[in-house]
């Protein structure tokens, strides 16, 4: 492609994304009767929700590399997204906390020698970032996996303390909103972060995730957290039938330490909560 053709096809892409942005600030028609708004808003949700788990599958990564996703377009485009209902400080500090779980998996893969993608925003579900090789076994996947809760809760953490020190609320919101992010990435329910870690130590807690899912999606209704369960299942069923030999075979007190790492992440992010 020449150099042309290149910067005339960006200018496009900008063009579209500045149509988005532009498209998401526009005001609500006075007409438009609030359950209209509430169910256009549920199935955003329901459609961006498939788009997040099958990326935590591995398939969404194809998907953003064909459409040439930008890390920066699609923070600027949540950024707009959430600032429609929370505000402009709150959506930008809401992406960066995000943005700090994405970077904990991202320098995880990076240590394990595993190529990834540029993480990839959606509004209202979160982001992702693809794995782009596959980990050499179920320790390292774990790793990978607890690195996007550890930072982010970390960041959570810092930024609620903040809030509390200085008496900004908004800071404490948004340790409060981070802490929950965190926490239910930890539901150990493939394709979720807390579903890849327990791999490594008991596949019993799926059993677990899963009874906590259903709950959880009886009584809040949740599209998004069907969706996951959904994805999960479909996950589960095909790891069975297609074992990676010596992929689950971890020394015990790899599997021990790997399990009470978890233990105590989910503890601190639940004492966090109770508080």
């Amino acid at each position: 492609m020449t150099d042309g053709g290149e910067a005339e096809r960006r200018s496009r892409e900008i063009e579209n994304l500045r149509a988005v942005y532009q498209s998401l600030q526009q005001p609500k028609a006075q007409g438009e009767p609030r359950a209209s708004h509430a169910g256009k808003a549920a199935a955003g949700a329901a459609g961006a929700g498939l788009l997040f788990v099958l990326g935590k599958a591995k398939f969404l990564g194809l998907i953003a590399g064909a459409v040439k996703f930008k890390t920066l377009a699609t923070m600027l485009l949540s950024i707009g997204a959430y600032a429609i209902e929370w505000g402009w400080l709150f959506a930008v500090g809401f992406v960066l906390l995000i943005f700090v779980h994405e970077m904990g998996h991202a320098v995880a893969m990076r240590l394990e020698g595993i190529p990834a993608g540029a993480p990839v925003f959606i509004p209202f579900v979160g982001a992702f970032i693809a794995m782009q090789g596959q980990p050499r076994n179920a320790a390292v996947e774990a790793r990978v996996a607890m690195a996007g809760p550890v930072a982010g809760s970390l960041a959570a953490w810092a930024t609620l303390w903040a809030g509390l020190e200085l008496e900004q609320p908004l800071l404490q919101a948004l340790g409060h909103s981070a802490v929950l992010i965190n926490l239910f990435n930890l539901v150990p329910v493939p394709p979720l972060d807390g579903g890849r870690i327990v791999t490594a130590f008991t596949r019993a807690y799926w059993v677990i995730g899963y009874a906590v899912g259903i709950v959880a999606v009886l009584v809040t209704r949740s599209p998004l957290l069907l969706i996951v369960l959904v994805v999960g299942l479909w996950s589960l069923v095909k790891r069975w039938r297609t074992p990676v030999a010596g992929y689950d075979a971890l020394p015990p007190r790899q599997r021990a330490l790997i399990a009470l790492a978890y233990a105590a992440l989910v503890t601190g992010l639940v004492a966090t909560l109770a508080q």
